[in-house]
């Protein structure tokens, strides 16, 4: 429903209980519409708490195709841009008409990924697709799409504007080429983490010569302007590895939570405890799910929030304690599992005063119009 101040009000469902592996109980305590508009296909959120408690979520919008005659959806998209919404209310209301964050010059953006700052600016990383003129499919409309790599925009105004794009170097020795045959920025979709060493630290993704896709470490010392590649996180002749979040642990940890494919979609940690000077082996968490984000609770544990592709459903979250040791032992929390079909997730988790969190990611009830939405426990 909607409020008569411009701002989407959403709708909170009691909940059960749930869980976690020590502490208090954490409780679902309801569901909500972030943004919904059935003319476009909204996804792939992230949010942030600005420090006077403002709430962002940025998400990639682009038009409900099936409305002028699409078989299906689509995750590339000529018109696909960033924008974002907000609440000053703690996730109560939110802005009705998104601000937009960026519109690429030559392609549609996916994948907003925020970072708030010690200094109090937001640094988001996207990466693009360029509609070739090539018909793939003529009876379905369906063009060629080649990639463009990573950027990344940033804003000092709490969002208001955004400067950019910057765009990363390469991984050393990835020699790949955009449709205007310039080198392939970094790029990945996942969160950056700033440690207490004041560095950002990025997963990024890469193809290796033996055709599956690996993940390597780039780390920024001026706040993300420039890169600097550091080491190898995780790769293998088999498994496909991609997705990626970084967390900063109590005790100074780099932990990555890594999306696999070639391996029954199970989650992957890899670990530095050297200040991402070096990964250990990558090891399985031993349940499915993907892609993951990780926020620390006021009591020091960690919730780790992941989407949920195979029926039923969903959203699911496990809380782990503060250095994130054996996931997989974690009980698993189902948040949602009522999702229309496997074309949701990727869930971004922010936690609110009194210790509450809100979850947001993207969804959609009966295969329709995919939505932003969010749960709260506490």
């Amino acid at each position: 429903m909607s409020s008569s101040d411009g701002l989407t009000r959403g709708e909170f469902l009691l909940g059960a209980a749930v869980a976690p592996v020590t502490g208090r109980t954490m409780r679902k305590l309801g569901d909500q519409v972030v943004y919904k508009d059935d003319r476009f296909y909204s996804a792939f959120p992230s949010i942030v708490r600005r420090r006077d408690g403002e709430l962002i979520v940025a998400f990639r919008r682009a038009p409900e195709r099936r409305l002028t005659g699409a078989a299906g959806v689509s995750h590339t998209d000529p018109n696909s841009y960033l924008v974002l919404v907000r609440s000053r209310d703690g996730g109560e209301t939110w802005t009705r008409e998104p601000e937009l964050i960026w519109a690429h010059a030559e392609g549609g953006s996916q994948d907003p990924c925020m970072v708030q700052l010690s200094d109090g600016s937001i640094l988001c990383a996207s990466y693009a697709w360029y509609q070739m003129p090539v018909v793939k499919d003529a009876a379905a409309g369906k063009r060629v799409f080649e990639f463009m790599g990573g950027y990344l925009v940033r804003s000092r105004d709490g969002g208001k504007s955004w400067q950019g794009p910057i765009l990363p170097p390469p991984v050393p020795g990835v020699d790949r080429k955009d449709p205007f045959g310039r080198l392939l920025p970094s790029y990945n979709r996942g969160a950056m983490c700033q440690g207490r060493d004041g560095r950002v630290y990025w997963a990024v993704a890469h193809q290796n010569n033996w055709g599956t896709t690996s993940i390597s470490l780039m780390i920024s010392a001026d706040g993300g302007t420039t890169w600097t590649y550091s080491c190898r996180i995780a790769e293998d002749e088999k498994v496909t590895f991609n997705e990626t979040s970084l967390y900063e642990t109590a005790n100074g940890d780099l932990v990555a939570f890594v999306r696999t494919a070639n391996f029954e979609d199970h989650t992957v940690v890899v670990r530095s405890t050297d200040r991402g000077k070096s990964f250990g082996k990558w090891e399985d968490a031993g349940f499915q799910g993907h892609p993951h984000h990780a926020v620390r609770l006021t009591d020091g544990r960690v919730w780790l929030v992941y989407g949920y592709r195979h029926k039923p459903y969903g959203i699911r979250a496990r809380v782990l304690d503060a250095e994130c040791r054996e996931p997989g032992k974690a009980e698993e929390i189902v948040l949602r599992d009522d999702g229309g079909s496997g074309d949701l997730g990727y869930p971004w988790a922010v936690v609110l005063p009194g210790g509450r969190v809100l979850t947001v990611y993207y969804f959609n009830e009966g295969n329709g119009t995919r939505y932003i939405g969010g749960t709260i426990c506490g």
